[in-house]
């Protein structure tokens, strides 16, 4: 399902860059969206849940089901009422948020005038958004994984019917994508609900001035705001800095994250969701054992799909960018530039799939703090690369001054990801089994073994722009195809077989 959601997200940003390209004005939608997708992640599937999911477990494991019933809905009058409260400020002060989080527009008011009025209308998607995540942590707790991983379909088609049949008819055609956010929230949330009346708890908001539970929860959730986004925040801090930089630089930036998002929710996210009611519930019965198991079966999986992700994305970032987003509107020039920062951003994707892994590990024992600790020190760094990374570009007026935010941003996941492995390590509940350094071995010689053919049957990238659509999409998938193959048959040549991926091993 999280793969079917981002093929959908695919097919969006292709919609996107084919009708409106890397403008200025995509520039403010991109930034009215990241804001409360920001939010979203601090407050949805971010914060919260890591805090939600382990106290719900441990609930589930040791409490009654009217207790269980009680929790969800005190949970809910609380993160209901305190997200309305967000959605009413954050919605008034828009015109801030924009100075705060793209100062750089400032200068152009007609630019910051349409982020502000596009950001009054998607700050309700924090609302919505946020309350799918809450529901997504039950179903995720029953082993429900299909139906919170298929959610983010909807907002995909919601926003791809607002290009295609909502943004002519509007004033400011961008506006139209502004409202597809907002309906997609709604939308979304709905669609959770008859999955909790099936199980019996659908939530019942109630105020409550204090409930244990609840406040076990927020306080897990206050270090784990900053602990469990500091990507988000380095992405933040990237449209900060991209947004004195030229116009298209924030386009530029959000396709390439676009496509190191694809990996990383597959295999990343899709991963970390699994293993983190498991955890939880193996922490909750001391299973040490089991949780170690889990821990390594995991980094073992993403390790082996992350590292020739990683190598192929960035052998092939122009033809894929060429392949999906080369039409209308988005040029040739916006393909080479957006390529590369997907260059910059694929070096460090295998760090930032670790770090969707290692850290599930601190917080099903209910450690938020660990995490946050490590999180700060990597947003530091981030902001010290950023500066050390984009000045000198831009003083020497190198064309593409945007790769060294995407450059940065992979430096400081491999730091974070680093500090999460040595913290777990030194309280002893993650200890690598043997074989990790054959394993390692075996990943590198087929990984090469790829790249190899990739760059022998890969045409020039002047060619792409010279075929059809279909012929595009026909040969990246070939290419890609023949790549997997060939990694997958060199890896069982080397003496890895899938039965070695099973958990239980």
């Amino acid at each position: 399902m999280t793969l079917l959601s981002r093929i959908f997200g695919l097919l969006r940003d292709i919609t996107l860059a084919t009708l409106f390209g890397a403008s200025g004005g995509t520039d403010a939608f991109l930034v009215a969206f990241k804001i409360p997708n920001f939010m979203r992640r601090l407050f949805g599937e971010g914060a919260f849940s890591q805090a939600f999911v382990p106290v719900f477990s441990e609930y589930k494991e040791t409490r009654s089901r009217e207790e269980l019933q009680d929790l969800i809905n005190h949970v809910a009058g609380k993160l209901g009422g305190i997200l309305l409260l967000i959605t009413i400020i954050g919605s008034v002060a828009a015109p801030a948020l924009v100075w705060l989080f793209a100062p750089g527009f400032h200068d152009e008011p007609e630019r910051f005038q349409l982020t502000a009025e596009m950001l009054h209308i998607t700050f309700s998607y924090i609302f919505f958004i946020s309350l799918v995540a809450f529901a997504g942590g039950i179903l995720n707790s029953f082993n429900q994984f299909s139906v919170p991983a298929f959610t983010p379909v909807l907002l995909n088609l919601t926003m791809i019917a607002a290009a295609i049949w909502l943004s002519p008819l509007m004033d400011e055609p961008l506006m139209a994508l502004a409202w597809g956010v907002a309906l997609a929230g709604l939308l979304q949330f709905l669609l959770q609900l008859p999955f909790l009346k099936k199980l019996g708890l659908i939530p019942k908001p109630s105020f409550k001035r204090h409930h244990d539970g609840v406040a076990k929860i927020l306080k897990l959730m206050l270090p784990a705001v900053i602990g469990s986004s500091v990507a988000q925040i380095n992405l933040l801090l990237d449209t900060i800095i991209a947004s004195f930089l030229v116009a298209g630089s924030v386009s530029w930036l959000y396709y390439s994250d676009r496509l190191l998002e694809f990996p990383l929710g597959i295999f990343g996210i899709a991963i970390a969701t699994v293993i983190l009611p498991a955890l939880s519930k193996q922490h909750a019965r001391d299973s040490a054992d089991e949780f170690n198991q889990t821990l390594n079966w995991a980094v073992r999986l993403v390790l082996i799909i992350a590292i020739p992700a990683c190598i192929g994305l960035f052998t092939l970032a122009g033809p894929i960018l060429a392949s999906l987003f080369q039409y209308g509107e988005f040029t040739a020039s916006d393909t080479y530039l957006s390529s590369l920062s997907l260059m910059a951003y694929m070096t460090g994707l295998p760090a930032m799939i670790l770090i969707k892994i290692l850290a599930p590990g601190f917080y099903a024992r209910q450690d938020t703090k660990t995490p946050v600790r490590i999180g700060i020190i990597a947003m530091v760094s981030n902001m010290v690369m950023n500066l050390l990374f984009v000045v000198p570009l831009v003083i020497v007026d190198y064309e593409a001054p945007h790769i060294g935010l995407a450059l940065a941003t992979s430096c400081s996941a491999y730091l974070n990801a680093f500090l999460l492995y040595r913290g777990l390590r030194k309280i002893e509940v993650f200890r690598p089994v043997k074989g990790w350094a054959k394993l390692l071995m075996q990943i590198t010689i087929a990984g090469a073994t790829m790249v190899v053919a990739i760059l022998w049957i890969t045409p020039e990238l002047s060619q792409w722009a010279s075929w059809a659509a279909i012929d595009r999409v026909a040969h990246i998938a070939g290419i890609i195809g023949m790549a997997v193959v060939i990694y997958f048959v060199t890896l069982m040549l080397v003496g890895l077989h899938p039965i070695q991926l099973k958990r239980s091993s």
